[in-house]
């Protein structure tokens, strides 16, 4: 399993309709996904279907430190994404390197999962995605071109960490739209084009981002 798509997802999530959410942003992505509903059976599900990855729901948990250790061992070595309300920054080191914050979009869950995965592949550099000479540091949340640093914006740096996670796949503008954007946040695909120009000239020549006519867009890794 790498960080390129598929593969078995585990989400623990107690509310069926964000459960269902999840799989069908997760699913889209190409990965296969089992639910669990309760917590409490997070480890022997975790155990028992060796998932590549756990999505695992802690805010409804009054240990959540303990569930969160047991899960991890019991889905070792598969990365566990830890999904809380706003954690003291003294206290997220419990959780791992793998958080996302409640409540948040489908897209930004999509992305933590994948950025385990890549984790997991490169774990000398996490949160570090390379495409030849381009490099996004996606914690620091800076870009850089060999030794050259990119000033992107919030959007143009949402865009290409997506790309970047998901190098060789095509994907279509509506796609890109509803990664970068968000689902119904109104813009239209011209949108994507205009921030592909944008994030082609910043880069120069290294960009990665190839036009696939008729379709949409890929990163070439």
């Amino acid at each position: 399993m790498t960080a390129d798509g598929g593969g078995l997802v585990l989400v623990v999530e107690h509310d069926p309709a964000v459960a269902e959410l999840q799989r069908r942003y997760l699913a889209r992505e190409g990965f296969d996904v089992e639910i669990e509903p309760d917590p409490a059976q997070a480890p022997a599900t975790a155990a028992k279907a060796g998932p590549d990855a756990v999505v695992l729901d802690l805010s409804t948990t009054a240990l959540p430190a303990d569930l969160y250790r047991r899960v991890a061992d019991a889905a070792t070595p598969a990365p566990v994404i830890a999904v809380t309300g706003p954690l003291d920054p003294a206290v997220q080191r419990a959780f791992g390197d793998h958080r996302v914050e409640r409540p948040f979009a489908p897209r930004v869950l999509v992305t933590a999962v994948t950025e385990a995965l890549r984790h997991t592949d490169l774990p000398d550099t996490p949160g570090l995605l390379h495409a030849g000479p381009v490099a996004l540091d996606t914690r620091g949340r800076s870009a850089t071109v060999g030794d050259r640093k990119v000033a992107l914006t919030v959007t143009e740096f949402d865009l290409l960490e997506f790309l970047m996670g998901n190098p060789g796949r095509v994907f279509t503008r509506e796609q890109l739209l509803d990664a970068a954007w968000g689902t119904g946040a109104g813009a239209g695909s011209r949108t994507v084009d205009v921030h592909v120009a944008q994030l082609r000239a910043k880069l120069g020549q290294a960009s990665p981002i190839r036009t696939v006519r008729g379709v949409g867009y890929v990163l070439d890794s």
